[in-house]
């Protein structure tokens, strides 16, 4: 005697959030203000009825489980988190943030759905490439119209665009004059610096308009230090400097500087000479001959 096999199925629910989606949808709850108790029940009764049919628990639903407990322990407990604002958090909240995120997501994969089956109800017409040709035939150009297609047209119009693109966007190199020279540097630092007698270094660039124009007053500082207009010292504290104005300077210090510089322009055309001097030599010595 044969005897029937009944089966009985059971909603299948994808993960937990779909689980809890079913469950506020059915009980019309809202998903503003869960009952987070209500909701534990309903899932652990689920779980029973699975396991009573058998049905491989999911780690996933264990682990939302406890989520949800941790959820029911924090709105319990008598202090309350507050944001940066001082407003109470509600332990909820990221729940509901979680949720609206999937039923949006769940309602773009209905759709997708709907619309994949709507497609596949469709069937290509296979006959574009014979019209195009009849359609030459006709016009006396068919063998141009046959051979363009949509992704040649577009590359040609790529094409075009980058060319436009090229040609209204070229660099640009602007030359910018600026009102500085070292001597006006030279002369403002010699002014603060004899005027103040000792100054913090920083106080120097007080006037300074741009990079451009602090560059220029630090070679001017550079060079006057180098000459022995002024003297950096360490000051106080941190990378603290001061700039003191020296009044025991030499007075013929520009007079050797500028022996300095003859001297070193003058052994410099020398040695050019001395190289010059035993080829003249050669040629005395075969014009002899």
């Amino acid at each position: 005697m044969q005897t029937e096999s009944y089966q009985i199925k059971l909603p299948q629910f994808e993960g937990p959030f779909d689980l809890l989606l079913f469950f506020i949808e059915r009980d019309e709850l809202d998903i503003y203000n869960i009952p987070i108790t209500r909701i534990i029940k309903d899932f652990m009764d689920y779980i029973h009825k699975s396991e009573q049919l058998n049905i491989e628990l999911s780690s996933e639903f264990i682990l939302f489980i406890s989520t949800l407990m941790r959820i029911k322990a924090k709105m319990l407990l008598p202090r309350k988190e507050v944001d940066d604002q001082g407003n109470e958090i509600d332990p909820r909240q990221e729940l509901v943030d979680k949720i609206l995120e999937y039923k949006k997501f769940k309602e773009a994969s209905v759709e997708m759905a709907e619309m994949e089956a709507m497609r596949m109800l469709m069937v290509k017409r296979g006959n574009i490439a014979k019209e195009l040709a009849n359609i030459g035939e006709e016009t006396g150009e068919g063998t141009e119209i046959q051979t363009i297609t949509m992704f040649k047209l577009m590359k040609t119009f790529e094409r075009v665009m980058k060319k436009h693109h090229e040609r209204f966007n070229k660099p640009v190199h602007t030359v910018v004059q600026y009102n500085y020279t070292m001597e006006g540097s030279r002369e403002y630092m010699l002014d603060m610096v004899k005027t103040e007698k000792t100054m913090p270094f920083e106080k120097l660039f007080d006037v300074v308009e741009n990079r451009i124009h602090a560059i220029f007053l630090f070679l001017s500082l550079l060079e006057l230090s180098q000459q022995r207009y002024m003297t950096l010292l360490v000051g106080e504290g941190k990378n603290n400097f001061i700039v003191e104005w020296n009044d025991d300077r030499p007075a013929d210090i520009d007079n050797d500087i500028f022996e300095q510089k003859t001297e070193t322009e003058t052994s410099s055309e020398q040695g050019a000479t001395d190289e010059e001097s035993p080829q003249t030599e050669n040629d005395n010595e075969t014009e002899e001959q």
